[in-house]
């Protein structure tokens, strides 16, 4: 039986305020708040609220057949927390269906996989954590940041425990082979990928509303039809997409309410049934290997990392942000460890894309007028950041003899609480003597 794995992504970053040159080292705070707040609200009240009470309608009246899975960055679960929590109380109610699995993801939907391997893992840990404090279970299946990825990336993962990934079906990887299968990786025999069928994920986010699309409008009768109509042993349909192409980038008026709304029944209807990708994991053996020696992502026809480092504007931000990660792990300072996850996020660097527009444009969604623009900014922000880094662990200090320091000086801590209190047991004891005469 064809079973479709349905899965959707949700990250929007903290937009930075315009920070001029003048402001380095004078003011230590960055977000554009009220563009941060409007954006948010707009997502809540146009696509993640309708769009949860719609998949909530879908699992019910289906008897528990319909399934999706969410990818949800962390530093999204902290915007939702705190300026809309009764979309954390419906992401719970969907979880408590048991037909709802969330994924892995890096914390803060950065490129750390790319540029620091031990951020990667922390931040991998720190959003396990945030997803079972919030939802009652630890992920066991990862998708990264704009599911980039390589072999060197899946053994990492593979390492922290989970029992495979999600990546892009991307045709200079896959070859002859198609998407619709589980697949192995080369070295890790346990660790399993589910490829995405980009063509038919596109066809609802990219294509739904698009009325020069030749298969427009798209019902949820002939999208199902392509999918049973894919050969037999083709059993694993993986759909992959940005929540915001439900209710954002195709509105409410455009009918993809109705459309999702109807998929369970033609699907069950042509005997294709919803898994999540935990279950296609367990349930389904590899059919083969695939080898990605270089990592690939879901951006553009080129499937690959170009959106984000393909310029010297995008290297030499990413590299002196990058610099300084060993340092910012060392530190207590929970403003800079704020800021740090922040400044981290793929999109401040996809905003510095130049590759799309020959005219110098900014890239899709950007706030800026030009890439220079995105890249002069973020540059002001982080040279202040680097300058308070900097105030606290000193470059002229090398990071093995900064550690060396750290690590005295946190011994030293803990034995001065060991004193302290053998102290007061000391007093203690000759208070019970004295008495005692």
């Amino acid at each position: 039986m064809k079973s479709i794995c349905l899965y959707f992504q949700l990250h929007q970053p903290l937009q930075l305020k315009r920070y001029r040159f003048f402001e380095i080292g004078a003011d230590h705070y960055y977000y554009d708040d009220y563009t941060n707040e409007e954006i948010l609200r707009r997502l809540v009240n146009e696509c993640y609220i309708p769009a949860n009470n719609t998949l909530l309608d879908m699992i019910k009246t289906s008897g528990c057949k319909f399934k999706v899975a969410f990818s949800i960055s962390g530093t999204m679960l902290e915007q939702l927390e705190f300026h809309a929590p009764e979309v954390i109380d419906s992401f719970k109610e969907l979880a408590q269906t048991g037909c709802v699995e969330f994924l892995g993801e890096t914390y803060a939907h950065s490129l750390c996989s790319i540029y620091d391997e031990d951020e990667f893992k922390q931040q991998v840990k720190k959003h396990s954590e945030k997803i079972e404090s919030l939802f009652g279970k630890k992920p066991t299946v990862f998708r990264n940041t704009e599911m980039i990825y390589s072999d060197e990336i899946g053994e990492q993962i593979s390492k922290l425990g989970f029992k495979g990934m999600l990546t892009e079906g991307a045709k200079h990887i896959l070859g002859w082979k198609s998407p619709n299968y589980l697949y192995a990786h080369p070295y890790c025999k346990n660790f399993k990928l589910m490829t995405r069928n980009f063509k038919l994920s596109d066809d609802i986010s990219l294509r739904f509303s698009n009325w020069n699309w030749d298969q427009y409008p798209l019902t949820a009768e002939k999208y199902i039809s392509w999918i049973s109509s894919t050969p037999d042993t083709e059993e694993i349909i993986s759909i992959g997409m940005s929540y915001n192409s439900i209710g954002i980038l195709n509105n409410g008026y455009s009918g993809i309410f109705d459309f999702l709304k109807a998929l369970p029944y033609h699907a069950l209807m042509n005997k294709v049934g919803f898994s999540t990708p935990s279950e296609i994991m367990d349930k389904k053996k590899a059919s083969d290997v695939i080898t990605c020696s270089f990592p690939i992502s879901w951006a553009d026809e080129e499937k690959d990392l170009s959106a984000w480092v393909g310029n010297d504007l995008q290297h030499e931000a990413l590299q002196k942000l990058y610099a300084v990660g060993e340092r910012v792990r060392l530190c207590t300072d929970k403003a800079l460890q704020y800021d740090w996850l922040h400044l981290q996020s793929s999109d401040h660097f996809y905003y510095m894309c130049t590759k799309h527009f020959s005219t110098g444009a900014p890239a899709h969604y950007s706030p800026y007028e030009s890439p220079y623009e995105a890249f002069m900014n973020y540059m002001n922000i982080l040279s202040d950041f680097l300058q308070r880094v900097d105030e606290q662990y000193p470059t002229s200090i090398e990071n093995e003899e900064l550690n060396a320091l750290l690590k005295t000086i946190n011994n030293q801590g803990s034995r001065i609480v060991e004193l302290e209190t053998e102290i007061k047991k000391l007093k203690k004891n000759a208070t019970k003597k004295t008495e005692k005469k």
